[in-house]
């Protein structure tokens, strides 16, 4: 299908998704200096990048396993089994530091910032005045009065100071020269143990630590983008010292087999962990993409987006929802999906007919024997066990040109060796969103 489809209701939205099919029209990127190469970037062309995406205005490698050996499938592997690095410095970290900062934060994002500790994490969304999912950030609170927003695909730096601007929280608002990696999969805790101690194995989940690593001063903390064990390993001064630290990782990874990989979205559909512009955005609200459970019933204090989002629930407990679609899980069958979607595969109602929803994040499950993925349906159909029809290229379809048979299911797909925060709230019951 070449046409943009109007079929799928996005009267609510200011900027409706290009759902036009167009495929992977591949192009060669022009590298330049509009866009930054963080300080990892001639670390991961050594380890053997071959091609990248640009994400908060950063080239951010995504391959280095070549298709014709194997492609991302074989990274996987190396997740799933041994020990994995990922250059993930387009984690911009935006600093917030002075006396009002737990207060600033506190109106800012959706969450209690008061019930976090220093030395701890926490997953967090900022919305703005309307209800819509800015950005869905690890924040880090390194004291009573410094906080680090460890970013997703948004540049919030300028919203959080314009907002600053209007408020005058006596805090200070910069981007600081602190690029994370991430070290994921089931020899991360030996891994990390041979680099700053056995410490490192007590660290709790979101648990934060001071380290030093190739002689560079480093934030620790056990956080992924994975569902596997992980940490991630926040550089200091990383424009200086990026190599002490990649380099001394590499050399203390040689007897765990560790792999330089690219983020591994397959990992993260199957934990149910979202990407923040693929499975939501800023027209998305938490209550529409499984995180209405970071809408609390219980902060008194005002913070942005808090009228329209309590006003949102009351709708949606009415049975009217103020948005069209929801995300759900659904397993699609075809052949196994082993790449990127170029595109949202669209989705239709059981007949096949026309389309009413779009795949957002597709992949194939090796666990699972079977091709997994994120999508926006109506919200009348959101319930478990309701079938569906996805147009899959035909690369991936049974029948060139037909759609193959699709099925809503529970998210996340399969058991997080290290749940995310939906997966602990709901294992503590406080994932009910209205």
């Amino acid at each position: 299908m070449t046409k943009h489809a109007t079929s799928v209701d996005q009267s609510d939205r200011k900027v409706p998704y290009n759902l036009r099919q167009s495929g992977s029209t591949p192009v060669e990127m022009l590298i330049s200096t509009r866009v930054r190469k963080s300080p990892y970037w001639h670390l991961s062309m050594e380890a053997g990048c071959w091609r990248a995406t640009v994400y908060n205005r950063i080239y951010h490698p995504r391959g280095y396993v070549r298709p014709e050996d194997g492609g991302a499938m074989v990274e996987y592997d190396a997740l799933v089994n041994h020990v994995t690095m990922w250059n993930v410095a387009v984690e911009r970290q935006i600093q917030v530091i002075g006396p009002d900062a737990e207060a600033f934060v506190n109106y800012v994002i959706t969450r209690d910032a008061t019930r976090i500790e220093p030395m701890k994490g926490k997953y967090v969304i900022l919305c703005n005045e309307k209800g819509g999912v800015l950005n869905d950030p690890i924040l880090l609170r390194l004291s009573q009065n410094e906080f680090w927003f460890s970013l997703s695909d948004s540049d919030i730096m300028l919203w959080l100071q314009g907002v600053n601007v209007g408020c005058q929280f006596n805090v200070e608002i910069n981007e600081i020269d602190v690029c994370p990696v991430q070290i994921q999969g089931p020899k991360s805790a030996d891994l990390m143990a041979d680099l700053v101690g056995d410490a490192v194995r007590e660290l709790p989940s979101y648990g934060l630590m001071e380290a030093v690593v190739g002689g560079r001063d480093c934030i620790i903390s056990q956080t992924g983008f994975s569902g596997e064990k992980g940490f991630e390993i926040y550089l200091r001064d990383a424009t200086l010292y990026a190599d002490d630290m990649w380099n001394a990782v590499l050399e203390a990874g040689k007897k765990h087999s560790l792999m330089v990989i690219a983020p591994a979205h397959h990992r993260r559909i199957a934990a149910g962990i979202l990407s923040w512009g693929q499975d939501m955005d800023f027209e998305t609200m938490p209550f529409q993409c499984n995180l209405g459970y970071q809408v609390p019933r219980k902060k008194t204090a005002d913070y942005i987006g808090k009228e329209a989002l309590e006003r949102a629930r009351e709708l949606i407990v009415a049975g009217t929802p103020p948005f069209k679609t929801t995300l759900v899980g659904m397993t699609i069958q075809g052949k196994p999906i082993d790449e990127y979607a170029p595109d949202f595969w669209l989705i239709s109602g059981p007949d096949g007919g026309e389309p009413i929803g779009y795949v957002t994040s597709p992949w194939y499950s090796p666990e699972l024997e079977t091709n997994i993925a994120m999508g926006h349906v109506p919200w009348e159909m959101r319930d478990l066990g309701n079938k569906l029809k996805v147009w899959l290229p035909d690369q991936y379809a049974d029948m060139p040109g037909q759609p193959v048979d699709a099925e809503i299911v529970e998210m996340p797909f399969r058991q997080s060796v290290n749940p995310n925060a939906r997966e602990i709230a709901k294992a503590a019951g406080r994932d009910a969103a209205f």
